[in-house]
């Protein structure tokens, strides 16, 4: 029997049978332990399928003509500590159901365990695990591609500058990224140049960013969840976002920075337990609804220049800080429908759920708090309150704050109690 077992071709009605899209005439063959992988590349036809048993293969493979690999039983590919683990260099290429091991660990040639080269257009790589890998997959110039359901662990014993980042896209085009597990890379999603991509559904933790967006625009992020990392996403001078129904906790930095961005839309966004919640620099004309922003230390860092967004219908609970605000300035936020503090000491005598007087998140005290943080030892003492109340009644002594003409006296998302407590390990 021929090491490569060329079954019976099959048609195109019995490919699509097992959901493919294979064309009229493709063949599958058959790889068993101990023959070659690549061999088998070689003398398959574009269309053709690649069915892989489960063993350990060691080498590299490259995939430059349409196939499909098809991982039966999680079969493993194993780089050898070298180079790229799987480099494709070919339109239409599927990958699935793979173990993929140990590639090389140079930064400088950007070893990874799945290299999609420029115009490998609608690559698919999907149900595979990507162990020891320096970058899981590094995406450049290849537009349309699908990156689904695989689990990306890197190379942990790494300093995480030494790292690769878990899922690399340069100068893409209508990415789908959706339902990964990434950890222990340098950033989980790193997003350079690339537009209109869904990421969706994905986990991202102990790293150092869980997405890290640059230059990007037109794409939306939804139902992500990220924690245990120094950020949890950041999106930098990007515009028309969409950042939508994300849990973003326990990270040991942000749980989203906005930094030069503008005409997006972040709502319903739950952040929580992180050293900042939001970190906003440099932003205009965005839209921040609908947010649960609970028990951070400090629930906004507003800076530089952020102005001209509309904050309505956003809870913020027990963060230690609500917001933190330098400015010459008041800003008003909460102008249409108002937002909750958990900290609102005003009242509601016409019981229409808006408070009769307006919040303002910072005073005087708080200025000098940030210039001498040893006041907060003195927080609770007669003179501090004394301080407060005085600030108050004259004016010349208040501070520039966020002021909300319309505190809404309950949280629009009563679940909010869940989330307390999520913090970042060391920071406790």
């Amino acid at each position: 029997m021929s090491f490569i077992h060329t079954f019976c071709r099959l048609t195109a009605a019995l490919a699509l049978g097992a959901g493919l899209a294979a064309p009229a005439g493709a063949a599958t063959w058959r790889v068993q332990p101990g023959e070659s992988i690549q061999a088998t590349i070689d003398r398959a036809a574009p269309g053709d399928v690649i069915e892989i048993e489960r063993a350990r293969y060691f080498g590299h493979l490259l995939v430059d003509k349409p196939l499909t690999l098809r991982g039966l039983d999680r079969p493993t590919i194993d780089g050898e500590l070298k180079e790229n683990t799987i480099s494709v260099k070919a339109e239409n290429v599927t990958i699935e159901g793979l173990i993929v091991t140990n590639s090389g660990g140079d930064t400088l040639y950007q070893h990874a365990g799945v290299y999609i080269y420029p115009g490998s257009h609608k690559a698919v790589v999907r149900n595979c695990d990507f162990s020891y890998t320096l970058f899981g997959l590094w995406i450049e110039k290849a537009n349309d591609v699908l990156i689904e359901n695989n689990l990306i662990t890197g190379k942990r014993d790494f300093d995480s500058p030494k790292r690769g980042n878990g899922i690399q896209l340069y100068n893409t085009q209508r990415a789908r990224i959706i339902g990964n597990n990434v950890s222990f890379v340098r950033d989980a999603i790193y997003v350079d140049v690339s537009h209109d991509a869904i990421f969706r559904g994905n986990k991202l933790h102990h790293s150092r960013y869980g997405t890290h967006y640059m230059t990007s625009y037109r794409n939306v992020w939804e139902d992500n969840e990220t924690w245990y990392n120094r950020g949890g996403l950041a999106l930098m001078e990007v515009r028309d976002q969409v950042v939508r129904n994300n849990r973003a906790w326990g990270n040991s930095d942000h749980g989203i920075m906005l930094r030069t961005i503008q005409d997006a839309v972040i709502e319903n966004n739950i952040v929580a337990g992180n050293q900042r919640g939001f970190f906003i620099y440099d932003a205009e004309y965005n839209e921040l609804r609908g947010n649960r922003i609970i028990d951070n230390v400090v629930g906004i860092h507003l800076w530089a220049g952020s102005k001209n967004n509309k904050v309505e219908r956003n809870d913020f609970i027990a963060n230690r800080e609500q917001i933190r605000y330098v400015a010459a300035r008041d800003m008003i936020w909460g102008e249409q429908e108002g937002n909750h503090w958990s900290n609102y000491l005003g009242w509601d005598r016409n019981g229409d759920g808006i408070g009769d007087v307006q919040y303002e998140a910072n005073d005087l005290v708080d200025r000098l708090t940030w210039r001498h943080p040893m006041m907060k030892l003195l927080l609770g003492s007669p003179a501090i309150q004394t301080l407060r109340m005085v600030a108050q009644q004259f004016p010349l002594l208040r501070a520039p704050s966020i002021v909300d003409p319309n505190p809404r006296m309950e949280p629009n998302n009563p679940d909010w109690s869940q989330w307390r407590g999520r913090y970042f390990p060391r920071s406790e």
